[in-house]
């Protein structure tokens, strides 16, 4: 199983970033998708959590307003938009596929997002 992000990188605060979600080796739609982060020094933090149509969503109240999770099940990948982006969300923002609520099976590589004052 692999989960591939991407889409991170260097934005000036209020800017945006798409980050992407790549999986393969797994039944993608079989699977509750979440996007996680972790700020240096930080704890890691759920930041938004995907059912598996990708009707119900939830956020971080750190983030609700400001991103958007969606999927698409015909390309194995999940999307997160993120909007208003403050240096606050500084961070390695990486993917979790989960059969069982909040029960994380696999886990992807990072993408740094860096947000600019």
């Amino acid at each position: 199983v692999q989960l591939q992000a991407s889409g991170g990188g260097l934005v000036q605060a209020g800017g945006s970033l798409r980050l992407s979600c790549a999986a393969s080796g797994l039944t993608f739609s079989s699977y509750v998708m979440g996007w996680f982060r972790r700020a240096p020094g930080k704890e890691r933090e759920l930041v938004a959590r995907i059912s598996l149509t990708g009707s119900n969503v939830y956020y971080a109240d750190s983030v609700k307003g400001r991103f958007t999770s969606s999927r698409d099940n015909a390309k194995n990948t999940v999307y997160l938009q993120m909007n208003s982006l403050k240096p606050e969300d500084t961070a390695v923002y990486f993917c979790a596929a989960g059969m069982v609520l909040n029960r994380w099976n696999y886990w992807g590589q990072g993408t740094q997002v860096t947000v600019s004052s």
